[in-house]
């Protein structure tokens, strides 16, 4: 058993407010719920066989807002401004469209946002690449160190500083001339000390403390 034929059937002007310039073809199908204005100056043009769903705004502004034949405009969708819907072409469930024109045949997923210049100006700033500038590496071509060869000769004059640091003790205590007087008046109380004596005279074999 074959189905019958669906057509669309126009729905009573009494479910949808109409305001301004608007014309609708025969065999245009609005549902209830639909607000279609034009404002001065602008006019909307419903061709025959399109669709318009529940809650839809068709709002007219400063030029024409055109829905070709067999479009379907899906339920609660906003058409601001200068639009042109092409034939047979379908805006899906809950869409805004603002100043555009949607070809022919042309499908926009639910929920699509097109034409806001404002939004896309902001996407762009969010997008924007930020280039930091990196802080001047300082060139190590400025401080270079100097090398010294193994075989570079040593100044004598360092050579002897270090061989005089070397040899010299550290901490050791050197007895002088006035410490060995001294010690000498203590062994031989009556005899002078070596540094008294004149080195041209001898001394006498009688004076000679060592001798009996």
């Amino acid at each position: 058993m074959s189905l019958p034929l669906l057509r669309l059937q126009p729905i009573s002007i009494s479910h949808y407010q109409i305001s301004g310039d608007v014309s609708i073809a025969d065999g245009a199908a609005i549902a209830p719920g639909v607000l279609i204005q034009a404002e001065p100056n602008s006019r909307i043009v419903i061709k025959s066989g399109a669709c318009i769903g529940v809650g839809s705004i068709l709002h007219a502004s400063n030029g024409v807002v055109e829905i070709g034949e067999g479009a379907n405009i899906g339920a609660e969708v906003l058409l601001i401004g200068q639009v042109r819907v092409g034939d047979h072409a379908c805006i899906g469930t809950a869409s805004t469209i603002l100043n555009t024109s949607i070809e022919s045949g042309q499908v926009i997923p639910p929920g699509s946002l097109i034409g806001d210049s404002s939004r896309q100006t902001q996407e762009l700033q969010a997008t924007d690449t930020v280039v930091v500038a990196e802080p001047a590496v300082e060139s190590t071509s400025n401080h270079t160190t100097p090398e010294v060869s193994p075989t570079s000769p040593v100044p004598p004059s360092d050579l002897a500083k270090t061989e005089d640091s070397a040899t010299s003790p550290t901490g050791v205590k050197v007895y002088g001339q006035m410490y060995v007087n001294n010690m000498f008046v203590k062994l031989f109380p009556n005899q002078k000390p070596a540094s008294e004596f004149d080195t041209s005279d001898k001394l006498a074999s009688s004076d000679d403390p060592w001798n009996d």
